[in-house]
């Protein structure tokens, strides 16, 4: 395993790290408390050493299992995400009331003194428009709550305007099939020493390459239920691409680059970013984790390979993937 640089944080985490919204039960199912337990400690055996999670998670039980960990790892950094587990979301979530609350909750649920990175859950964009939100986070920092906070975005131009706070760090979306990202923002974010954080580096399983044009979800996940963003986002599932139109493209990277492991090489190509400080694939089990972390092994792609990607991007994806988020 090798290690970033997380901005302002200046925490030294794992480049592949652990995403936990589907912690201990796949999308839809019960949550175990066991099986999280057992990914989260073989992440860790792995050389993982920095987790994300979300109060919204499991209904909070993905904060007490990643901070009962840490509580016995206390090398391990983590990040919570506080704003969208009250529904329906509005501006009022990211209120300073709401907020000091959140953290509170979130600080009870993990059993923790002090939250390592807070990010605020995908606020609506007018958000940024409203500096006491973020003096909010300053004053819970001074406080000694938290250590350093930043944001979960849906759009490059709300990670743009976050930096106008004193953030340390941003998560969002970036995988083969959503490339803009890399345009601007990543000159920006080195630039003022903001971390990142890619998300959904899989979109949504797509990148693994095992999808057909006929295989079906569960009822309750999100990739059956929010195909066309019924519940939230819609570029959150499958990164906002056409399902169909995905899976092609996947095959044709499969094909052009020449691998059976699409999954790793997808993970891979995002930490050919030197911008990127970790990518947080998820695991709902042990047994993905080895999946996950491999791709840290990996030589780099050859510039043949980058410019493969681009051109399947170019051809499947980018109308209208780049022009939305």
């Amino acid at each position: 395993m090798e290690y970033r640089t997380l901005g302002k944080t200046g925490f030294n985490i794992s480049e592949v790290s652990l995403g936990t919204w589907q912690l201990g039960g796949k999308w839809g199912a019960p949550f175990d408390i066991e099986d999280a337990d057992r990914t989260l400690a073989e992440a860790y055996d792995r050389g993982v050493n920095f987790f994300d999670t979300a109060d919204g998670y499991q209904g909070g039980e993905s904060e007490k299992a990643v901070g009962a960990f840490i509580a016995s790892h206390p090398d391990v950094h983590f990040t919570t995400k506080i704003g969208r587990k009250e529904e329906p979301l509005s501006v009022t979530h990211f209120d300073p009331e709401h907020l000091t609350r959140y953290v509170d909750e979130s600080l009870a649920n993990m059993g923790l003194e002090a939250l390592d990175l807070v990010l605020l859950h995908c606020p609506p964009m007018s958000i940024y428009y409203h500096p006491e939100t973020f003096f909010t986070l300053d004053k819970l920092k001074k406080a000694g709550k938290i250590k350093n906070y930043g944001v979960s975005v849906e759009r490059v131009e709300e990670a743009i305007k976050a930096m106008d706070y004193d953030i340390s760090a941003v998560e969002i979306i970036f995988n083969m099939f959503r490339l803009r990202p890399a345009n601007l923002f990543f000159d920006l974010a080195k630039k003022n020493n903001i971390g990142i954080l890619a998300r959904v580096p899989l979109a949504s399983g797509l990148l693994t390459g095992k999808y057909t044009a006929t295989t079906q979800f569960g009822k309750d996940d999100h990739r059956t239920t929010n195909r066309n963003g019924e519940l939230f986002d819609k570029g959150e599932t499958f990164s906002g691409v056409d399902y169909q139109t995905g899976v092609k493209a996947a095959q044709e990277l499969k094909k052009r680059l020449g691998t059976d492991n699409l999954a790793a090489t997808a993970l891979r190509y995002i930490l050919m970013y030197d911008a990127v400080s970790a990518v947080i694939p998820g695991a709902s089990s042990p047994d993905q984790i080895e999946r996950n972390t491999v791709s840290s092994e990996l030589p780099p792609l050859s510039e043949t390979d980058m410019q493969i990607v681009r051109d399947v991007y170019d051809q499947y994806i980018k109308d209208p993937v780049e022009y939305l988020w």
